[in-house]
C-alpha cells in the first residue's frame, strides 16, 4: 500500500532559508565570474576572493539551494568504495593524492568554522562503510587496506552503532558533519564583506571563450566580462568539452524525521547495498533530539517510480529505527565520473581562461571545498599537487574508463532511440496529478494533468540535446534520462545542463474513453 503522500523542501532549507540575493539587471565586468552557487561554486568564489580577486558568482536559482541544498551533509573522505579501485586504476600515489585532497577540505572547512564563528552544528564523527552480506566482507577489508595505505585513519571493523549486524565495515575516524546551509549563509557573507557580488535569478545561456576576456550572456541578455569563467553548474551548462559523455545523473531519495527512543547510531553510514542506504542523525530542536537522514533508493533520472522508493526507505526506517516518523521527503540528484574521480580544472583541451567542477559522484560537500581550493590555485597561477589528478583533460584515464563510457553511451542511445518507439499515452487516460508524453499534431507532447483537471502541455524534447523526457510523479517534474535535466510542468528549467525551457503548447481535452 502506497504511503508517501509528497515531497517537502530539505531540512536543510527549511531551517536556514537565507537572505535573497539581486538578479543581475546590467553588464558586469569582474576578474573571475562563477557560474553555479553551490558548494563548488561559493568555495571558489569565497578563496579567490581571500585572493584578491573581483568575483561574481551567476545563480539560475537561489544560492545554494539546489544539489547542495538537497544533501544528506556528510563531510567526510571516505567515499563508500572508492580507495580499492582507485589503487587499481590510478595507482598507490593517486588513491593517496585522492585521500590527501579530501581530507584537507574537512580540514579547510573546519577552520574556516574557527575563523569566521559559523555557527553550522559542526560534530565529529566516524564515517563507515559497512555491508551485510558475508560474501561482501572482501570488499570491504580491501576497502580499509586501501584507505589506510592512502593516509587516512581507517580500520576494518564488524561493530557499529547501527541497531543491527553488519558482516564487515571499513571505520575511518575523526571525519565531520554540519549544516552545509548555514555554512555556505556565512561564507556568502564573509565573500560580500570581501568585495565579491552574488546575483540569483540569473541564468547563463552563452559562453565566448574564444579570445579574452571571456564573455558570459544572460538569459535576460545581459553581459558579463571576465578574465577567468568557472563553470561550477554541478553537470556543465555548455558542451563543448563533450563532458557529458563522461558523466551519468543519478536522483537520490532522502527522508528525514525525528529520532524516536532507540540511540543515536553515533556515525555517518553507508552501504552499497539495498539500492545504496546512507544514514547519520542532526541536532533536532533545543531539547537535545536528533534528526534522523535516511538516503537511497537511488535511480536516473526519468525511470523508476520515486514514490515507491519513498515509500521503501520510510520503511526501512521504521524498521531499523522504531518511532521514526518521517517529517521531510526530499531528493538530491548527483552527477558520476566513468573514471570515479570528480573533473575539476581547465574545461577542455583548448581552455585558457575556462575552468571546470563537476562529477562529484555523491560527495559534493568535500570535493567541492577542494574545488575551491584548486581552482584559485590554478587561477592565481599556483600549482596543486592533484591537479593532474582531477584534471578534466586526463588521456590515459579515459582509456582506461572506455568500458564505463561506452556503458553510459549506450544508455544514453538506448533512451534516444527507445523511448520513441515507446506508444504514446493518452491525454483521456491522464487522472488529476498524472503526466505523461502524448502524441499530438504530429509532434510528441509531455502533458500533465494537474490536481483542478488543467492541462499543462509543453514539448517532450528536452532542449539540451533531444532525449523525450518522462514524468516523475512524485515531484511533479518532467526529467530527461540521457543527461539529468528537470523541467517544471510548465517547461521551465528546474536543473541542468539543459539552459532553455521546454516550449508550451495549447492542447484539447479528450473526452474520457468509453
Amino acid at each position: 500500500m502506497r504511503e508517501f503522500r509528497q515531497v517537502t523542501d530539505s531540512y536543510w532549507l527549511r531551517t536556514a532559508p537565507g537572505r535573497d540575493h539581486p538578479a543581475l539587471t546590467d553588464d558586469l565586468d569582474v576578474d573571475v565570474a562563477v557560474v553555479g552557487a553551490g558548494m563548488a561554486g561559493l568555495s571558489t568564489a569565497h578563496e579567490l576572493a581571500r585572493a584578491g580577486q573581483r568575483v561574481a558568482v551567476l545563480e539560475a536559482g537561489r544560492a545554494a539551494a539546489g544539489v547542495t541544498g538537497h544533501t544528506t551533509a556528510k563531510l567526510t573522505a571516505l567515499h563508500t568504495l572508492v580507495y580499492d579501485r582507485l589503487r587499481r586504476t590510478r595507482g598507490p600515489e593517486g588513491a593517496r593524492l585522492y585521500a590527501r585532497s579530501q581530507s584537507g577540505a574537512i580540514e579547510h572547512a573546519a577552520a574556516l568554522v574557527d575563523e569566521l564563528g559559523i555557527d553550522c552544528e559542526w560534530e565529529t564523527r566516524d564515517a563507515y562503510t559497512y555491508v551485510q552480506d558475508p560474501e561482501r566482507v572482501d570488499e570491504v577489508r580491501a576497502e580499509a587496506g586501501a584507505a589506510r595505505d592512502a593516509g587516512l585513519p581507517a580500520a576494518f571493523t564488524t561493530g557499529t552503532g547501527l541497531p543491527f549486524p553488519v558482516a564487515g565495515a571499513v571505520r575511518v575516524s575523526g571525519q565531520a558533519q554540519f549544516h552545509p546551509l548555514k555554512y555556505l549563509r556565512a561564507v556568502i557573507e564573509d565573500l560580500l564583506t570581501l568585495g565579491g557580488q552574488v546575483y540569483e535569478h540569473t541564468r547563463v545561456v552563452g559562453l565566448a571563450e574564444g579570445g579574452e576576456p571571456c564573455r558570459l550572456t544572460t538569459e535576460a541578455g545581459h553581459t558579463v566580462t571576465a578574465r577567468d569563467v568557472v563553470i561550477a553548474t554541478h553537470y556543465p551548462v555548455f558542451d563543448r568539452a563533450l563532458l557529458f559523455s563522461r558523466l551519468s545523473p543519478r536522483r537520490e531519495l532522502v527522508v528525514a524525521g525525528p529520532l524516536g527512543d532507540g540511540p543515536d547510531p553515533g556515525g555517518m553510514y553507508i552501504t552499497p547495498e539495498e539500492n545504496t542506504r546512507s544514514v547519520r542523525t542532526a541536532p533536532y530542536g533545543e531539547d537535545g533530539r536528533r534528526l534522523l537522514v535516511v538516503t537511497g533508493e537511488h535511480f536516473t533520472p526519468g525511470t523508476g517510480d520515486p514514490a515507491a522508493g519513498f515509500d521503501r526507505l520510510t520503511a526501512w526506517a521504521r524498521k531499523h529505527f522504531p518511532g521514526v516518523e518521517p517529517a521531510y521527503a526530499w531528493a538530491t540528484q548527483d552527477n558520476d565520473s566513468t573514471d570515479t574521480v570528480p573533473m575539476v580544472g581547465p574545461f577542455h583541451p583548448g581552455a585558457r581562461h575556462t575552468y571546470v567542477a563537476t562529477g562529484f559522484g555523491g560527495w559534493g560537500l568535500s570535493g567541492g571545498i577542494m574545488a575551491g581550493l584548486l581552482l584559485t590555485d590554478l587561477i592565481t597561477g599556483r600549482d596543486s599537487p592533484w591537479q593532474e589528478l582531477y584534471d578534466p583533460r586526463r588521456v590515459k584515464s579515459v582509456l582506461r574508463e572506455a568500458p564505463s563510457l561506452l556503458k553510459t553511451q549506450a544508455e544514453v542511445a538506448r533512451h534516444f532511440v527507445g523511448d520513441r518507439l515507446r506508444p504514446p499515452a493518452s491525454v483521456a487516460d491522464l487522472a488529476p496529478g498524472d503526466g505523461a508524453v502524448v502524441r499530438a499534431g504530429g509532434e510528441r507532447l509531455a502533458v500533465h494533468r494537474d490536481e483542478e483537471g488543467v492541462l499543462h502541455a509543453v514539448s517532450a524534447r528536452c532542449t539540451h540535446l533531444g532525449c523525450l523526457v518522462a514524468f516523475n510523479g512524485a515531484e511533479h517534474a518532467w526529467e530527461c534520462p540521457c543527461h539529468g535535466s528537470r523541467f517544471d510542468v510548465d517547461g521551465g528549467v528546474l536543473q541542468g545542463p539543459a539552459v532553455h525551457p521546454l516550449e508550451r503548447h495549447d492542447l484539447e481535452d479528450e473526452p474520457p474513453r468509453e
